[in-house]
């Protein structure tokens, strides 16, 4: 079935969102009067969202004390700079470009709740262009389950065969592969040191966003 349009996770995939973790994670620890931890610790753990970033900045278990406290920080925070430093990945801006010019329509799945993905799209310019949103505050079943998957399908009016998704996380590829769409997962974005996309099962693996356009040439060219 030919191409009609490509789906992206948001973090680690889309866009580099980490810079702007990591700065709230190192500011909350200078004031603390606390010197900064390794910026790659708070990378590796992005994609287990506030409670991994938190536990990974400060030390401690989801079970200390503190840690209620110090994530509803951190979500505070985020609220009020989640698009400060956060930007498209190195290549990413031609590749939506090329989508558009192919034809094809191009749209975001998120386990990011609304409140936080919706500003940062706007923020960086990509509401307008962008045709769906689906975050969990839209759904009963966020990823890995194809629900939300299925609902940026519905509400494209294309069938889930026709979509091809991009993701950088284990539950991405499930729930794409679930729900019907190609798969692609992604070596750059937020993996964990342990972790391998090439095992997850995707229909493809790349190393960088401009990869995605040999892949959209086959696609759109019957190859």
């Amino acid at each position: 079935m030919r191409l009609r349009a490509v789906l992206f996770d948001m973090d680690g995939t889309l866009l580099d969102t980490a810079p702007d973790f990591i700065a709230i994670c190192q500011a909350m620890r200078a004031e603390r009067g606390l010197a900064p931890v390794a910026d790659k610790a708070i990378r590796d753990v992005v994609s287990g969202g506030a409670k991994a970033m938190v536990c990974a900045s400060f030390g401690i278990s989801d079970q200390a004390p503190e840690f209620e406290a110090l994530r509803l920080e951190f979500l505070e925070r985020y609220q009020a700079g989640c698009a400060v430093h956060s930007h498209l990945y190195d290549g990413m801006a031609q590749v939506l470009d090329d989508i558009e010019k192919g034809g094809l329509i191009w749209g975001v799945v998120t386990n990011k709740p609304v409140r936080f993905a919706e500003p940062i799209m706007q923020q960086l310019g990509l509401a307008e262009r962008s045709k769906v949103l689906v975050c969990p505050d839209h759904v009963k079943r966020s990823k890995p389950d194809p629900e939300p998957l299925l609902l940026a399908c519905s509400q494209l009016d294309l069938d889930p065969a026709s979509v091809l998704f991009v993701g950088d996380d284990l539950r991405d590829i499930e729930s794409g592969r679930d729900a019907g769409t190609k798969t692609v997962a992604v070596r750059y974005g937020y993996i964990h040191p342990d972790d391998n996309p090439g095992h997850w099962g995707a229909d493809a693996v790349i190393d960088h966003p401009l990869d995605l356009r040999a892949l959209l040439d086959q696609a759109l060219c019957g190859c």
